[in-house]
């Protein structure tokens, strides 16, 4: 006997979303529905009645060559919107600051390219500060924020430089050690807490682009 799915409303809108990244985006150490691209779906979905198809090209540990490895050959979509967070692992595994210039500039021709065409519907966000958690303080020092600095700042400028929308979410996370419940519980990663509050700078930025 084969179960029967509710209908959907009818006449609810879909739209599409597509999250481009690496753990951040995943979600690491957190239940998927405490990631930041699901926490935006489901506000978008109870507050403007839509229903939201996500899709998550990201994995934990991956560089810009890698995630542009895993988008492979889809150089064209109709995406409602992307989100582009990436950088932190060529950061953490020192790759030259060179590659992350070419390879950012890449995948944001990349997701523009997925929304569309239409930069409107893509949007940068900062990459998250690791000294800032029980890691990086018995990992690292205070030159992984000065490096991060400049990753965020090259990703700030060149979204910019081409009329997208850059999210800067990285001194959520220069709190974590002052506030502990935005570290996950493996002590490096942002907690769902954390995520919250990514989503409650970008949910805004969302709805004005879904008005457009």
């Amino acid at each position: 006997m084969q179960e029967e799915l509710p209908d959907e409303p009818l006449n609810q809108e879909i739209i599409t979303y597509l999250a481009l990244g690496d753990s951040y985006t995943v979600g690491e150490n957190v239940a998927f529905e405490d990631s930041f691209p699901a926490q935006l779906s489901t506000q978008i979905e109870e507050n403007k009645s839509l229903i939201v198809n996500t899709q998550i090209i990201a994995q934990t540990g991956w560089r810009t060559d890698q995630l542009i490895s895993s988008i492979g050959s889809r150089d064209t979509g109709d995406y409602n919107l992307v989100t582009l967070l990436i950088g932190v692992n060529n950061q953490f595994q020192s790759r030259p600051f060179s590659q992350y210039e070419t390879e950012f500039s890449t995948l944001l021709d990349k997701a523009i390219n997925l929304a569309g065409n239409d930069i409107n519907r893509v949007i940068v966000i900062s990459i998250p500060d690791y000294y800032y958690t029980p890691y990086g303080q018995n990992n690292g020092n205070k030159q992984i924020s000065t490096e991060l600095d400049f990753y965020n700042n090259y990703a700030k400028l060149t979204s910019k430089a081409k009329g997208i929308t850059f999210l800067d979410i990285t001194d959520i996370t220069r709190n974590g050690l002052e506030e502990p419940s935005l570290v996950a519980n493996d002590g490096l990663h942002p907690s769902a807490f954390a995520y919250e509050k990514f989503v409650e700078r970008l949910y805004p930025l969302v709805l004005s682009k879904l008005k457009d």
